[in-house]
C-alpha cells in the first residue's frame, strides 16, 4: 500500500510517499530555520505563509522521487492534530483538496503517534508492545505502545518539555535557535560535573517529569553571573544542564520499564537526537539486556515519512477522514479518531 503522506504541523513542510508503514519511497523537507533563526523561535504566522508557499512543490517533489502519479497511490495521510492551528491547517486543507479530487482515501495522523512511527521506517523488526519516550519541544510523554493505534500515557511533564528547557537555556547562554542542537553540541566537549543543577520529581507520581524550576535554575546561574561581571564557562554548563535533563528523562522511563514489565524500549521525537539521551538508552537497555529503538538522526526532526507510517496503521485499524476534517491545535496520544469514508 503506497501513502503520499503530509506534515506542516510547525515550521518544517514535508511530504513523503510510504509503502506498507516501513519502506521510504522519497521524503521531501522543505525548512524554515534560517527565517525564524532572525526572531530566535517559531512565529507562527509567518510558518502558516511559507507552508502556504511551499506545499505544492514539495507534495510534487515528493511524487516525483518516488516516480509515482496519483494513480499509483492507496491514500493520502496528513497530519491533524497537535501542533500550530494555522500550520496544521495548511496541510490538512491541502491534503482534502486531494482527497476529494483523486477520491484517494484521507487519513488522518496524531503528530506525536508519528513520531514513535518513525521508528518501524528504520528497524522492521519493532513491533508493539513497547514502551516509549516520547521528547520533543513541545511534549515530554513516557507512553505504552500496546499496539499501533492504541496507546496510554503514563507519564508526561507538568510544565515545560524536555525541548522546550534546552532551547530556554541555550538562548540565555547566547546561542541561537534551535538551541537544543547547538547546547547539545557545546556539551561534548564539557564537563557535566561542573554545576550543581536539580533533579526535580514530582510528589506520587514518580514517572512525571517537570523542568520548569531546572530550567530557571540554569537561567538563574547565568543571570547572576553575568550581574557580577563574570564569564560562565558555556561548554562546562551545557554539559551539566544536558546530563541533569537526561538524568530526569532516563530515571523515570527506566522505573516505567521495570514498574509495568517492559524489555522493549523507544525514543521518539525531536530531543531523540540528543547523544547522551542516545548514549544512556544503550547503557541502560545494554546492562539490563532489554532491546531498545532511536530512529536515525533525519527522522528525528519533523517529516512526512514518519506520518505515512503511521498513516498506515491507522488506515488498517479503519481510521478515515470525510472531508470535514479540522485541524486540532491539542489532542492526547490516547485519541483515536471516529472511523468514516470519504
Amino acid at each position: 500500500m503506497k501513502i503520499l503522506a503530509i506534515e506542516s504541523s510547525c515550521d518544517e513542510t514535508a511530504a513523503a510517499v510510504v509503502e506498507d508503514g516501513r519502506t521510504i519511497l522519497s521524503s521531501v523537507v522543505a525548512t524554515q530555520i534560517e527565517e525564524h533563526k532572525l526572531y530566535g523561535g517559531v512565529v507562527p504566522e509567518i510558518a502558516s505563509r511559507r507552508h502556504c508557499e511551499s506545499i505544492n512543490g514539495v507534495v510534487a517533489e515528493a511524487l516525483e522521487r518516488a516516480q509515482i502519479s496519483f494513480d499509483g497511490l492507496d491514500a493520502v495521510a496528513v497530519t491533524y492534530a497537535p501542533g500550530l492551528i494555522g500550520a496544521l491547517l495548511v496541510g490538512v486543507n491541502f491534503a482534502k483538496g486531494l482527497s476529494l479530487a483523486t477520491g484517494l482515501p484521507l487519513i488522518p495522523v496524531h503528530h506525536l503517534r508519528s513520531h514513535i512511527a518513525s521508528n518501524y521506517l528504520e528497524h522492521s523488526r519493532l513491533k508493539p508492545p513497547f514502551l516509549c519516550l516520547v521528547v520533543s519541544g513541545g511534549h515530554s510523554h513516557i507512553v505504552e505502545v500496546k499496539d499501533y493505534t492504541e496507546m496510554k500515557i503514563i507519564g508526561k511533564t507538568r510544565d515545560d518539555a524536555a525541548g522546550e528547557a534546552f532551547d530556554k537555556a541555550a538562548r540565555t547562554m547566547g546561542m541561537s535557535y534551535p538551541g537544543g542542537i547547538h547546547l547539545d553540541q557545546a556539551a561534548e566537549s564539557g564537563d557535566p560535573l561542573s554545576f550543581s543543577l536539580p533533579r526535580p520529581k514530582v510528589d506520587g507520581s514518580p514517572y512525571d517529569f517537570s523542568f520548569s524550576g531546572l530550567k530557571t535554575a540554569v537561567i538563574n546561574q547565568i543571570h547572576n553571573a553575568s550581574q557580577k561581571g563574570l564569564t560562565l564557562p558555556v561548554n562546562d554548563l551545557s554539559a551539566s544542564f544536558r546530563k541533569a535533563v537526561v538524568d530526569c528523562l532516563m530515571t523515570n522511563f527506566i522505573k516505567a520499564a521495570e514498574d509495568f514489565g517492559y524489555e522493549q524500549l523507544v525514543l521518539a521525537g525531536g530531543v531523540s537526537a540528543n547523544s547522551l539521551l542516545r548514549k544512556r538508552i544503550r547503557e541502560e537497555c545494554e546492562k539490563r539486556r532489554w532491546h531498545y529503538f532511536y530512529p536515525p538522526l533525519s527522522l528525528c526532526g519533523d517529516n512526512a515519512a514518519m506520518v505515512g507510517a503511521q498513516g498506515y496503521y491507522e488506515y488498517l485499524a479503519g481510521h478515515t477522514a470525510s472531508t470535514d476534517l479540522n485541524a486540532r491545535p491539542t489532542m492526547s496520544i490516547e485519541y483515536n479518531p471516529p472511523c468514516k469514508t470519504v
